[in-house]
């Protein structure tokens, strides 16, 4: 319970990387470069996407959807992590801070389910190849994405009500360069069994979205392995790779950062893991689809070959 001389926090203190002046100028430029190229990478997989014939299909409808949430995650966190390391405002307001609960939250949950989305995509492609029409139809993805958004939806608004009925003594600092829900429960001095049982029960869709991956996997190595050509083994490898590394990106950094148990001592990792899957991930994902897949690749060499068609 809270204490009887203790107010309600009016704002939260977020942890920064280094006080080493230089460090913090070469964190800032580095930071900056990942956001412009995430930006920038993002936007143009989402305009080639949306311009290239050869992309539409449901795997790059998805791909589209998932280099919005990436734009979407990464603009909730870089712009304010940028302006503590350069300006050093480490201060964030409580309403700011729920806000930010509640989109990366949002965003956050869609991530994960889109995945698995995706992951289902390849299972149905390389495993039912013949039915893929039928079932991965317009109005199946259009669902399938629809119901990510609105189980994010459902994930942020239930973790921000949970988060604004929790009381914080006085000026609360947190361990990380931005409002992450686990360590505003464990800051805080009041009852915090319903925002652990809301947290728990995100998790769990979480853990759902893993299991999808790594069934629709198992079961489409089974079927590769059973395919005799060693052409269409590779042709229905190269399908997968690039979704596979942008799985593993996410969820390893995810489970780092909140299934593997560390002492107090080894928490300063949690920091880079962080990092990693809301910063480096959204900037990689455009990347990994843009130079292993050979359908994005041909669908950008079409279209430069169209502007110089244009230009001449």
């Amino acid at each position: 319970m809270a204490g009887s001389n203790c107010s309600q926090a009016t704002e939260f203190v977020l942890a920064g990387f280094t006080e080493a002046p230089a460090a913090q100028v070469a964190e800032f430029l580095l930071f900056l470069l990942t956001y412009l190229v995430t930006i920038l990478g993002n936007l143009g997989m989402i305009a080639l996407i949306r311009v290239s014939p050869l992309l539409h299909s449901p795997m790059y409808y998805f791909l589209g959807n998932l280099a919005f949430v990436n734009l979407c995650t990464s603009t909730i966190i870089t712009p304010r992590m940028l302006a503590g390391v350069l300006l050093g405002k480490k201060r964030i307001t409580y309403a700011g801070c729920m806000a930010q609960v509640f989109t990366f939250d949002l965003f956050e949950m869609v991530e994960c389910v889109l995945l698995a989305v995706m992951a289902y995509d390849r299972y149905v492609a390389v495993c039912h190849p013949l039915l893929y029409p039928l079932v991965m139809s317009p109005e199946r993805c259009s669902r399938l994405v629809t119901g990510s958004y609105l189980l994010g939806l459902i994930s942020g608004v239930g973790q921000t009500i949970s988060m604004s009925s929790l009381f914080f003594c006085g000026s609360s600092a947190i361990s990380l360069f931005f409002c992450d829900i686990s360590l505003l429960i464990s800051i805080s001095t009041s009852n915090t069994t319903l925002s652990l049982n809301i947290q728990r029960t995100s998790s769990l869709l979480g853990v759902f979205s893993i299991l999808v991956v790594l069934v629709s996997y198992m079961v489409i190595i089974s079927t590769v392995l059973s395919t005799s050509s060693a052409g269409g083994k590779r042709q229905a490898l190269s399908t997968c790779t690039s979704h596979l590394t942008t799985v593993s990106t996410f969820y390893g950094s995810l489970i780092f950062m909140y299934l593997i148990p560390r002492s107090e001592t080894s928490r300063g990792g949690d920091k880079w893991a962080a990092v990693l899957y809301t910063v480096v991930t959204p900037m990689l994902n455009p990347l990994i689809y843009g130079l292993r897949n050979q359908v994005v690749k041909e669908a950008w060499r079409r279209l430069r070959k169209r502007k110089s068609a244009w230009m001449f």
